[in-house]
């Protein structure tokens, strides 16, 4: 009865956000893409169509495995992520000149971090994210699931939080370019799978934060236009690979990182990348 639920809240949410597509296709022109039409906003149709595909498919495959099984599915899960947020943090970092490797950038994400944590923790965005995956939870009926809410909020940070989210989005609002949100979204079908399989059906909901933050960012570079500056885009990334191995580290220890308190941070790395240039 459980799995008919999610099947029919899945296939309602794949229906909306087609409707959305529909919306983009009628109301927005296209870009061209190697002589393939794609219209606005598509990137995310398919992001979150496999992200959710992704999560059955754990869902499915993981009642078949025994908790030993799920417990290293979910270790070498968190070291993935932290060794691809690892790999992002040192190609935003590290800079070859004469010969010799340098760092930059490192104040900025001092400063980013602490700042932004300090302002996510005043507001304490991690208590408004876990309320909405207990709403999420209440309304897919999935109340006996206690790893429902950390799953969600995992899954979530995991494929929100990054650069290709962001400039995938931007390249399909400007000109209809949905290659990088592709190659995002056959990541996260990917990662969803195994997180689901070990952490359960709270994952696959992170497919609702996707459509809301991508969507977001399309509609807005479909009216504003390329707005995001290289060097914003770099700090962007830098410091999303940061929350990203923070959300790895999360899966393996007892005492958590409140990485939704950290979003700020983001927010002052492009605002960094903006104002640097100026100074």
């Amino acid at each position: 009865m459980c799995n008919l639920l999610i099947f029919a809240l899945t296939q309602c949410f794949i229906g909306c956000i087609i409707a959305i597509g529909a919306v983009f296709a009628l109301y927005s022109p296209v870009g061209d893409i190697q002589g393939f039409d794609f219209m606005r906003g598509l990137g995310t149709v398919i992001n979150v169509a496999l992200l959710i595909f992704g999560g059955l498919c754990g869902l499915l495959f993981g009642k078949k495995l025994n908790e030993r099984i799920k417990d290293t599915l979910l270790s070498v899960n968190a070291v993935a992520i932290m060794m691809l947020a690892v790999g992002g943090v040192m190609q935003n970092m590290l800079s070859l000149s004469d010969g010799k490797l340098s760092t930059g950038g490192t104040v900025m994400m001092i400063v980013s971090l602490t700042l932004g944590g300090l302002i996510g923790e005043i507001i304490n965005i991690n208590a408004l994210v876990d309320k909405f995956g207990e709403w999420l939870r209440i309304k897919s009926h999935s109340t006996g699931d206690d790893s429902f809410v950390s799953a969600f909020v995992s899954a979530s940070c995991t494929v929100c939080i990054g650069a290709m989210a962001v400039i995938g989005s931007i390249n399909d609002g400007v000109s209809g370019d949905c290659s990088v949100l592709i190659a995002k979204a056959i990541l996260d079908a990917v990662i969803i799978c195994v997180m689901t399989a070990s952490q359960g059906k709270g994952c696959i909901f992170s497919a609702v934060p996707v459509a809301i933050f991508q969507g977001a960012i399309t509609i807005i570079a479909v009216f504003a236009g390329g707005f995001m500056t290289d060097l914003a885009l770099s700090y962007l990334s830098y410091v999303g690979n940061v929350l990203i191995f923070c959300v790895g580290l999360n899966l393996i220890r007892k005492k958590q990182i409140r990485v939704a308190n950290l979003l700020p941070s983001l927010v002052i790395a492009v605002a960094w990348g903006f104002v640097a240039p100026l100074i």
